[in-house]
């Protein structure tokens, strides 16, 4: 029954991150909720086992959102 009452519960879905070297080169992959502790890790958008011994494509990387800062307004002298 647990199993039938999962199939109608969201998910997240897990994140991918991608494990660099020095030289910018991809060294193990993983999967999960929270970035992995110790290293250079990478969130990147999914997870290609062709990737580890090679420099990461441009667009793999997953860019933070960036949010704009609140317009200060002219304080009055």
């Amino acid at each position: 029954m647990i199993f039938f009452w999962s199939l109608f519960v969201r998910r997240q879905p897990r994140r991918h991150f991608a494990l660099l070297d020095e030289s910018g080169t991809c060294r193990a992959l993983h999967q999960g909720d929270v970035p992995p502790t110790g290293g250079r890790w990478v969130e990147v958008t999914e997870s290609r086992l062709g990737w580890i011994g090679q420099p990461l494509p441009t667009g793999a990387w997953v860019t933070p959102v960036v949010s704009r800062p609140a317009q200060r307004r002219a304080l009055a002298a």
